[in-house]
């Protein structure tokens, strides 16, 4: 928390709010209201910890400060983002609705992931910059940027199978863009190309006889070399589901391999890792 004057507001607030949000309390030491809302907001100031600055104007010690920002009553709070007043409220609130006041001018966590996703790639760091995505993703599934560019690093790596599944995400207002429409097209046809058929004699083991766990595991083990999870992750819990001690438990060790190779589509391990305990427990 830090008390500003005139002369250092422009390097307290102005500057400041370039790098992090700034919520600016205009208060008195007289105002009543001002003393319930002052401790809230340096509460939530160190629980934030660092994510938004306090900066804190006595009109009476200030009253230039105050005219310029035409405050008519006190306390009034100003949310200060790239030097700029974004947002702003009157009076002593609840906590809730300061919380909600302050995470309003917080950036989105997965806007922030990108953004490093960004500067990671342009680094070379591809390693990293997937990290940074998976972030993304995670605190925010419905980033259409993060989700594409998720995908392209995926094609580069040779996986159009992972790459399709992030796409087959992505927003219907993002699928209209023509640029998107002919990356979902590419990776269509790579996946396609790239995709080698199952032994018909596999196949024709597993429907002629259900019981034939080998034969099974030899299926799911063609689907793990395509990198097609989801049929691989259907025999293997097959497996499982009809003699858990197969190959000493080969068909669960097998399904928690695959989980680890497709940890770039977390929407489908979430979904096996659901069917493999239903079945376990």
């Amino acid at each position: 928390m830090i008390d500003t004057t005139l002369e250092r507001f422009k390097a307290d607030v102005i500057d400041a709010s370039m790098q992090t949000p700034v919520v600016l309390d205009f208060w008195a030491p007289w105002c009543g209201p001002c003393k319930t809302l002052g401790p809230m907001l340096e509460k939530l100031e160190q629980q934030y910890g660092g994510r938004f600055r306090l900066v804190k104007v006595d009109t009476d010690a200030q009253p230039e400060l105050a005219q310029h920002f035409r405050i008519r009553s006190i306390p009034t709070v100003f949310g200060i983002v790239n030097g700029q007043p974004v947002d702003q409220f009157q009076g002593a609130v609840p906590e809730s609705q300061l919380r909600e006041f302050i995470d309003r001018l917080l950036p989105n966590p997965g806007d922030v992931e990108l953004e490093q996703a960004m500067q990671a790639a342009e680094r070379g760091d591809t390693a990293a910059a997937v990290g940074h995505l998976q972030k993304a993703l995670a605190s925010d599934p419905a980033n259409d940027g993060a989700r594409l560019m998720y995908a392209q690093l995926l094609l580069q790596d040779n996986d159009a199978g992972a790459a399709q599944a992030q796409l087959a995400h992505l927003s219907a207002q993002s699928l209209q863009d023509p640029e998107v429409q002919a990356l979902v097209e590419r990776v269509r046809r790579q996946v396609a190309e790239g995709a080698e058929p199952p032994p018909v004699e596999l196949l024709n083991a597993v429907a002629g006889k259900p019981d034939d766990l080998q034969a099974r595991l030899d299926l799911a083990r063609h689907y793990i070399g395509q990198k097609t999870w989801a049929p691989a992750l259907e025999q293997l819990l097959e497996i499982v589901r009809r003699d858990r001690a197969f190959g000493d438990d080969v068909g669960r060790k097998t399904m928690i391999e695959v989980f680890g190779l497709a940890s770039a589509q977390p929407e489908l391990v979430s979904e096996w890792r659901r069917r493999l305990s239903s079945v376990l427990f």
